[in-house]
């Protein structure tokens, strides 16, 4: 088996790095448009075989598609960080061309590939790739959701003071500021979090998951890069064994929420065959009228991408 990275930055690289140590494929290749930073950082995940003992061959090259034929997964981290400066709209353009650039490299040379999605508006971005990649939407996701009810565990957490494996959570909408954080489906071994913390804390901790991004660019000056790389491979583990594992994933919805014709955030069955199925929750009102504000704020950005053309 093989599964293929592109974009070798923070990202991009330890996500490959965590595909390799958990020996999910035979090979990795890890792709870049930089000269040797492919290379450089594959051979330096491949020399901790001996020290972490795995077989997996991880491969770094410079543009040369050729080299991932035959992928099962194929994740797609490229894409620029927003400077000082930069519209919303000269990002979604300059990201959209360095997507549709990668996707359709990617599908010449592994048509059968399904591509997990990671760079940034990511919402807007899995859409672009959908676009460009022409394969069926249960092959096409955008990895988000993992991330930020990884976040909201974390902080869960850290709160009740429990082991983060006790808790169970959905999260669902877009990735950024109107993701939709579901307390009423969060337990703890079972235990409903409501039970374990008070709603004021609780209340608090949402709004900290739904900024965690941010809170992390404020620390270090920079977008985060192991939470994001280890939720890319989780998906590729559950895609790769076939683990019908339940997790959030952006996914093209086709009338699944009462929504039609776009990439948002919802559980899913995620196997062999991509998305298997696409889980509808049993909403209230409250919890409906959040998820529509975040899918008219993706859809807003969506249309940007479209009026590009």
């Amino acid at each position: 088996m093989k599964v293929t990275v592109v974009g070798a930055g923070n990202v991009g690289a330890t996500c490959a790095n965590v595909i390799a140590h958990k020996e999910l494929a035979n090979e990795v290749i890890l792709v870049d448009i930089k000269e040797g930073i492919a290379e450089g950082k594959a051979l330096d995940i491949w020399q901790t075989s001996g020290i972490n003992n795995y077989d997996t061959r991880v491969k770094g090259v410079t543009n040369d598609y050729s080299k991932t034929t035959d992928s099962e997964v194929v994740v797609i981290t490229s894409g620029l960080p927003r400077k000082p400066g930069m519209s919303r709209d000269d990002l979604i353009s300059t990201n959209a061309a360095i997507v549709k650039s990668v996707t359709e490299n990617v599908i010449k040379h592994s048509p059968e590939a399904i591509l997990i999605v990671v760079s940034n508006p990511l919402d807007v971005m899995t859409y672009c790739a959908y676009l460009n990649s022409k394969l069926p939407s249960s092959k096409v996701m955008g990895m988000a959701g993992i991330l930020d009810t990884a976040r909201y565990r974390a902080f869960l957490a850290d709160a009740i003071n429990c082991s983060p494996k006790d808790i169970q959570a959905m999260l669902l909408g877009g990735h950024g500021d109107t993701m939709v954080p579901l307390p009423r489906y969060t337990t703890v071994s079972g235990i409903p979090v409501t039970e374990l913390i008070d709603n004021e804390r609780l209340d608090l901790i949402v709004d900290r998951t739904k900024k965690g991004g941010g809170e992390l660019v404020a620390l270090m000056g920079t977008s985060a890069w192991y939470a994001p790389g280890a939720a890319a491979a989780q998906m590729v583990e559950s895609i790769l064994k076939d683990q019908k594992r339940i997790f959030p994933v952006c996914a093209w919805l086709q009338g699944e929420y009462g929504m039609k014709d776009i990439y948002l955030g919802v559980p899913v069955v995620l196997g062999k065959n991509g998305i298997e199925k696409i889980i509808e929750l049993k909403l209230n009102e409250s919890e409906m009228k959040l998820l529509a504000d975040s899918a008219k704020a993706v859809k807003e950005v969506m249309n940007v991408l479209d009026n590009l053309g």
